[in-house]
């Protein structure tokens, strides 16, 4: 239960602008699912979400590395990520981006914010991170983007 609830509220984040935790119940409530704002602000915790300003002078939830103040994901991850990145390189359809030690999750981050749909999702440790794609010209691709993203 808690895993699709958490998925629905990715879901409603993503689809919408939602700023107070109330209105995340209320949703959550249209949706079928009888939660509190207690239970509200665990999964806020746990999704790591943040409160980023919106374009009315609002407030509203976002994924983390999904403030998009450019259009194109955070400008501040693309930061990191071209300075943290030592090299990308790919076998197959698994992509290998190689940072400097504990910049990996930051690196990762930045790959979840461009939203692509050849990305299936990321994983990392330490000073690796993984983007899994769904095949090896996608890989290229990605690699490619990214080698031009640490240039500049």
């Amino acid at each position: 239960m808690k895993k699709e609830r958490q998925s629905k509220i990715i879901e409603i984040v993503r689809g919408g602008v939602v700023g107070t935790q109330d209105e995340l119940v209320d949703e959550l409530k249209r949706s079928g699912y009888d939660v509190s704002q207690a239970t509200i602000s665990r999964d806020i915790k746990e999704l790591r979400l943040q409160k980023t300003a919106d374009a009315k002078d609002g407030y509203r939830y976002v994924l983390p590395g999904e403030q998009q103040s450019d259009g194109g994901g955070d400008l501040r991850l693309k930061s990191i990520f071209s300075q943290s990145v030592v090299k990308v390189d790919s076998a197959q359809n698994i992509v290998v981006i190689k940072t400097m030690p504990g910049l990996a999750s930051a690196a990762c981050a930045a790959v979840d914010g461009m939203h692509l749909d050849y990305v299936l999702g990321t994983l990392q440790g330490d000073d690796t991170g993984l983007v899994i794609v769904r095949d090896e010209a996608s890989a290229r691709e990605l690699c490619t983007h990214l080698e031009a993203m640490c240039e500049g």
